[in-house]
């Protein structure tokens, strides 16, 4: 586990939202914090109206993992885009220049995937970065890099809405762009957050499968 203390600041912020998710918190945000890696780093946790013991839990887990910041979004807010808003609840919060959107159900997996995304992202000076992991070889993972954040709009409005059970495989997950989680910069950040959670019509999400899916094999 990378040794932090308070006085380190985070060059990577992962953002994530959940709800009633107490088993799968229990299961996985741990691993979050056992990266053997150079980077610092802090997670950010939006509950959103959980009803659970969520709140008991990362209220629990804070003491033992400093870098841990837990926040709520109450369900008081009335809102058709819940998600769009939990996401910016939790990117007000981030204090690095690159924010991490990501799963509570899909970890980082390797030392190469924080360290790996930071040095890509610094070294190709891009604006958004695919991250995608096999689940048979955690340690292989592979990075989608996009200049412009447009390039990647057709991954963020959704066009893989599954959790990617049957598509476990690095190779075909990236031609379906299925990725794990996906980088910021925080000076786009709010512009990306904008294609979360949005209504598509199926004909619009169909045109949007297969324009990944062929863009992902021409590339």
């Amino acid at each position: 586990m990378t040794e932090q203390t308070n006085n380190n600041v985070p060059q990577l912020s992962f953002v994530m939202v959940v709800h009633d998710d107490e088993t799968a918190i229990e299961q996985h945000l741990a691993q979050f914090f056992h990266q053997e890696c150079a980077t610092p780093y802090e997670v950010i946790v939006v509950d959103d109206a959980s009803t659970d013991n969520t709140s008991d839990l990362l209220r629990s887990m804070k003491v033992k993992y400093p870098q841990l910041h837990a926040t709520f979004f109450p369900k008081s807010v009335p809102n058709p885009s819940r998600m769009q808003l939990a996401l910016y609840v939790g990117v007000k919060a981030a204090k690095s220049d690159i924010i991490v959107l990501s799963d509570i159900n899909r970890p980082p997996t390797s030392p190469q995937w924080i360290d790996g995304l930071v040095a890509q992202m610094a070294d190709h000076l891009s604006e958004a970065v695919m991250i995608y992991t096999g689940r048979k070889h955690p340690d292989d993972v592979t990075f989608q890099l996009f200049t412009q954040l447009e390039d990647a709009e057709p991954m963020l409005r959704k066009a893989e809405r599954r959790s990617g059970k049957g598509h476990q495989a690095r190779h075909f997950k990236l031609k379906r762009g299925n990725y794990d989680a996906v980088a910021i910069t925080s000076q786009r950040i709010y512009d990306a957050i904008r294609f979360y959670d949005t209504s598509i019509k199926w004909f619009s999400l169909l045109g949007l499968r297969l324009q990944v899916f062929f863009k992902n094999l021409i590339d």
